[in-house]
């Protein structure tokens, strides 16, 4: 039994939207992800996925791929990215992975899951090149820190005596860093934070290893060529 991690599969087994015209990593990547997932993955261990999980932009669209995802071995627990346009309410995605028996993947938000003693927590996040010029973008801003406290207060309630928090968009980057989410990562004592979303050029600026107290890692399916990177055994 083990704990592992990945985002940004960017799937897209019902669309044709895939990712191998970018070529390198992404040359083939559907094939490297399923193909890696099944020579590490046992049925016993759990897969956090950080997002950026399907090119569907509805539930029936994405099907397909969540389908496939629910054929490779484990548990997944899986939260939002930017491109997850089939996102929807908690209760119409698993009444709709009830009736399309899909068993084996729920949903990281507004809660928080344990693991041998560590909370799995996280939310989405916050893009370090929004602005918040509108008070569209604040409120946006603020209700993700609802939803990250949620899911720590969660942890706390539930005994975890150490938090890893997952998100999609990195909170530290480059010259940025987005203060309200990493000071509350530090109130709830989080010691580890993973993320995902950069790609490509970008992947230059990333932050990795220990800042404010903090572990970062950074698990973009291109940055890891899609293997998952083991947690905790």
């Amino acid at each position: 039994m083990a704990l592992y991690t990945i985002s940004d599969l960017h799937l897209s087994c019902g669309v044709e939207k895939p990712m191998d015209i970018f070529g390198g990593r992404w040359q083939g990547y559907m094939e490297k992800i399923e193909k890696n997932w099944r020579a590490m993955i046992s049925p016993e261990d759990t897969v956090v996925i950080g997002g950026d999980i399907s090119w569907g932009i509805s539930l029936s669209e994405a099907l397909p791929d969540f389908q496939l995802l629910s054929s490779l071995p484990g548990k997944k627990i899986i939260g939002k990215g930017n491109h997850d346009l089939w996102w929807n309410t908690v209760r119409k995605m698993k009444q709709f992975f009830e009736d399309n028996g899909i068993k084996n993947i729920d949903f990281l938000f507004n809660n928080c899951f344990i693991y041998d003693n560590i909370g799995i927590c996280g939310t989405r996040g916050w893009f370090f090149e929004e602005s918040f010029k509108e008070c569209h973008d604040e409120k946006i801003f603020r209700r993700e820190l609802i939803r990250l406290e949620a899911s720590l207060k969660a942890a706390k309630a539930q005994g975890a005596e150490e938090i890893i928090c997952f998100l999609h968009y990195p909170p530290i980057y480059a010259n940025f860093r987005c203060g309200e989410i990493i000071e509350l990562m530090q109130r709830y004592g989080v010691g580890r934070c993973v993320y995902g979303h950069l790609h490509s050029d970008s992947l230059r600026y990333a932050v990795t290893g220990l800042h404010d107290g903090i572990d970062f890692t950074l698990v973009s399916g291109d940055y890891i060529d899609f293997t998952p990177v083991l947690l905790k055994k």
